[in-house]
């Protein structure tokens, strides 16, 4: 019902600290390819991720991409995680504002448990320094208060000079993945449907 008629494939990919990078990318390229095996085609699917899923979501694309793998139809990136490096504007700009991951230095944005011995700036850890060319159309949704605000504004606008089709929304005074209030918060009602939108487009 609430995936509106649509197959959703959510894999319970493996995560750091017991399993830091490249566990996730390579249970994302498994899953991957696992449903192209069952029958379905590269344009029938849409990936979506949120926080960290998101950035995987964005790593895989480019993955494929590097690989001359067929690339999904789309990707809906919710607040996504893409820069490890933490050097966006809103890292300081909303520290004090965010409820999730503001006024400490004690959270998963600045462990490093995800990396595994490897460079922040690796592009399949941090997407944002990747390249973005030919990469499917994207919809980026973010809150205004969060820390990871800069994550999608700066991958917005460098898919788009890439020359992707990309849209962001920017939800006012919004925290960190926001859509999990489902019905109960006006702004993530108004995500979902603009997610629905989104993935309406790609059934014309």
């Amino acid at each position: 019902e609430v995936s509106h008629g649509m197959s959703v494939l959510t894999p319970d990919y493996r995560v750091a600290p017991e399993h830091p990078y490249p566990a996730a990318l390579e249970d994302a390229v498994c899953a991957y390819e696992w449903l192209l095996a069952q029958g379905w085609f590269s344009e029938q699917i849409i990936v979506a991720g949120d926080s960290a899923g998101g950035g995987l979501s964005l790593a895989l694309s480019q993955y494929l991409r590097d690989n001359d793998m067929p690339l999904p139809a789309g990707l809906v990136l919710m607040s996504p995680w893409t820069d490890l490096t933490a050097s966006g504007a809103s890292y300081d700009d909303n520290y004090t504002l965010d409820p999730l991951f503001g006024n400490t230095r004690e959270s998963m944005i600045y462990s490093g448990e995800y990396l595994g011995g490897h460079s922040p700036k690796e592009p399949y850890i941090s997407p944002l320094f990747g390249d973005f060319s030919k990469l499917p159309p994207m919809l980026f949704q973010v809150g205004g208060i969060e820390m990871l605000l800069s994550d999608s504004v700066l991958a917005e606008k460098k898919a788009r000079e890439a020359g992707c089709k990309t849209n962001i929304t920017i939800y006012e005074e919004m925290f960190h993945v926001f859509q999990m209030g489902l019905e109960r918060l006006e702004e993530s009602k108004n995500a979902w449907a603009e997610v629905k939108r989104f993935v309406e487009e790609f059934e014309e």
